[in-house]
């Protein structure tokens, strides 16, 4: 009597370990860029500062650098991010992030791809 739940124990635990195998769990698309999530905790408590300092907006906040994610990738989220926030540096300092196309290009980049997150994710700037 013995063996034969031995033997039941056996092959239940058999096949459950064949399913769980063979079955991926349904979470939805994976996401485009994969962001540290250090960038990811600045970014929101950033956004968070400046958009009210609310609950809300940390779900919307999160909800934008998701949107970004999607569209940029973490190096281009890096460099145009830097461009857009240093553009207004004066001076021969600031000259490097204003002055040259390339400069000009990814400022505007992060500045539509951002604003286009806040909107669809319902951010209000303070």
């Amino acid at each position: 009597m013995q063996r034969l739940c031995h033997k039941r124990s056996r092959s239940v635990l058999l096949a459950t370990s064949l399913l769980c195998t063979f079955v991926t769990p349904v979470l939805g698309d994976p996401p485009v860029h994969d962001y540290p999530t250090q960038a990811r905790v600045e970014f929101v408590n950033e956004c968070i500062a400046t958009s009210g300092d609310t609950l809300s907006s940390l779900y919307q906040c999160s909800c934008a650098i998701d949107r970004i994610a999607e569209r940029l990738s973490y190096d281009e989220f890096v460099e145009s991010s830097t461009f857009a926030r240093y553009s207004n540096l004066p001076g021969e300092g600031g000259a490097l992030f204003r002055d040259s196309e390339q400069a000009r290009k990814m400022g505007k980049l992060y500045r539509e791809v951002e604003a286009q997150a806040f909107m669809a994710c319902g951010v209000k700037k303070k």
